[in-house]
């Protein structure tokens, strides 16, 4: 049997290292992110402070990108949207949809989309920009369309307890404040059920082929810094709306 010079031997040594790390470590899956809230980047004043070398990502990125690939989205439909090559997909208090954004949307899921949505009716989360701002996180959840067209109507209760609090949905705990609530009524298509869940914080809808949990607040993303209650709720929630 030939022997390999050492150099050589170690060069081969190594790239078999290598090639077997390669093919053991499993590709990230990907998820669509669409959101007002400061997830991926951090709210700035400018493109100057998001690439300074002080400049960390928000806690929630760091987050979700343990596990996913996070594909930062400006549109749903039309030219440059890339939705149809996402098998998941996170809208976390999204700007008002566009009717046709609301068609893809809904199409999308019918076609065995995993969404997981936080339509929070009153933002108690601070932001940097004032009232009016286009910068701003969007204030209250505007998107009657599309659940009503799921069979879901958000309401909000002035009567609730005020302050952060802690909410059980399942085995999960979640912080919430100022949340909403979902009541279902049987949408037209017999394809869509949904079914409110403590006591409708959340709804968990299946949609044609498709999968929807649908969260009426979005205080787990609150604060600059993560706590271990804040972390633990984010990452049973994607479990939960991901899970093959």
């Amino acid at each position: 049997m030939r022997r390999l010079p050492l150099p050589k031997l170690l060069a081969a040594s190594l790239a078999l290292l290598l090639a077997s790390g390669a093919s053991a470590a499993e590709p990230r899956g990907q998820v669509g992110l669409f959101s007002t809230l400061p997830i991926y980047w951090r709210e700035a004043e400018a493109i100057s402070e998001l690439i300074t070398p002080e400049a960390s990502p928000p806690w929630a990125r760091t987050v979700i990108e343990r596990e996913y690939e996070l594909v930062p989205l400006d549109v749903l439909s039309g030219e440059g949207a890339i939705l149809n090559g996402l098998d998941r997909l996170l809208l976390a208090q999204p700007r008002v949809l566009s009717p046709a954004e609301n068609v893809a949307l809904d199409a999308w899921v019918r076609q065995g989309g995993r969404l997981l949505l936080f339509a929070d009716p009153l933002l108690t989360a601070d932001s940097r920009f004032a009232l009016g701002d286009n910068r701003r996180p969007q204030d209250v959840a505007l998107l009657s369309p599309i659940l009503s067209h799921w069979g879901l109507q958000l309401r909000f209760d002035e009567n609730q307890p005020t302050g952060e609090r802690l909410a059980e949905v399942g085995d999960l705990v979640i912080p919430i404040e100022a949340a909403g609530r979902f009541s279902y009524q049987p949408a037209n298509s017999r394809d869509t059920y949904c079914e409110p869940r403590a006591g409708g914080l959340v709804a968990e809808c299946t949609i044609g082929r498709g999968k929807a949990l649908i969260v009426a607040d979005a205080a787990v993303f609150d604060g600059d810094t993560p706590t271990a209650e804040r972390e633990r709720a984010l990452n049973g929630l994607i479990a939960r709306a991901f899970a093959p």
